[in-house]
């Protein structure tokens, strides 16, 4: 089984749990930039943070075979801070670098005006790089917070097979399925969506446009959950081919829109990237 991971925070993570992701089949991830746990005080503890997810954190995944890419933004929960605002100005130079396969994530906390703006600049700049744009779903009033987000993804103007919205459930996946924008499913230990739960979305509303991640963090969280994805997958009946499908293909779908995908081997030895590096509009 080859698993993309296509939404995890690797920064928050040990050399072990790469160790172990590598071991379980894991050989592509997008980390997106986050929230820390705790307020950042000026744009310059950003600009410390982006430079890690395009330097240091490339280089760790590395040492074990694992590929990886990252998006970039100011995530919703400090687009409240004025003190973070200044970052959107300095999302133009992150967002040309090599590695940097959307914006994001972007989104909402609270469904505050300010957030409201925050969203609204960054797809703007989604459409300008020509980028793909990693949505957050806010984790309170999720439902009417999804049905917002569409509608400002529309308003956008950036093609909506652009945006994946992610955090999905049971609750709100059907508003997304109609919509022409991804889905993202974070698979997590007592919260959001477990494996079974995946499975029988997967079963209601086919592989198309699914993207399952672990979105593993400094919570509680299992960077193997979308391995135990993939395993009630068959379990449920699901083929080897649907399960390539929903963690291999469709990220590499869906991230490809970038024309920054590299899936090149790590160690210049042939193995299952090999020929797979994608450009822009390829599949």
């Amino acid at each position: 089984m080859r698993i993309f991971d296509p939404h995890i925070h690797m920064t928050s993570r040990t050399t072990d749990d790469y160790e172990r992701m590598a071991a379980a089949g894991v050989r592509a991830l997008v980390e997106p930039a986050f929230w820390l746990g705790q307020p950042r005080t000026n744009a310059g503890a950003f600009t410390d943070y982006f430079d890690s997810l395009i330097g240091w954190e490339p280089f760790r995944a590395a040492q074990f075979g694992i590929r990886h890419h990252c998006t970039i933004g100011l995530n919703p929960k400090e687009a409240n801070d004025p003190r973070c605002r200044e970052v959107l100005g300095l999302l133009p130079r992150y967002l040309a670098k090599d590695g940097v396969v959307a914006v994001g994530e972007l989104g909402y906390d609270s469904m505050t005006p300010e957030e409201d703006e925050v969203f609204a600049a960054q797809l703007a700049l989604a459409v300008e790089h020509e980028l793909p744009a990693l949505v957050h779903t806010p984790h309170r009033d999720k439902h009417r917070g999804t049905l917002r987000t569409l509608d400002v993804v529309k308003e956008s103007g950036i093609d909506a097979g652009m945006v994946v919205v992610d955090h999905l459930n049971e609750v709100t996946v059907g508003s997304v399925a109609g919509s022409g924008c991804w889905m993202g499913f974070s698979i997590y230990p007592g919260t959001k969506m477990s494996p079974d739960r995946m499975a029988a979305v997967l079963r209601e509303y086919g592989p198309e446009r699914i993207l399952v991640n672990s979105a593993a963090d400094w919570g509680r969280s299992d960077p193997l959950l979308t391995l135990a994805t993939g395993q009630a997958m068959l379990a449920a009946g699901f083929t080897d081919d649907d399960v390539d499908r929903v963690l291999w293909r469709n990220p590499v779908e869906f991230y490809a829109q970038s024309g920054r995908l590299d899936l090149s081997a790590t160690d210049g030895q042939p193995d299952a990237f090999a020929g797979n590096s994608i450009a822009r509009g390829g599949n």
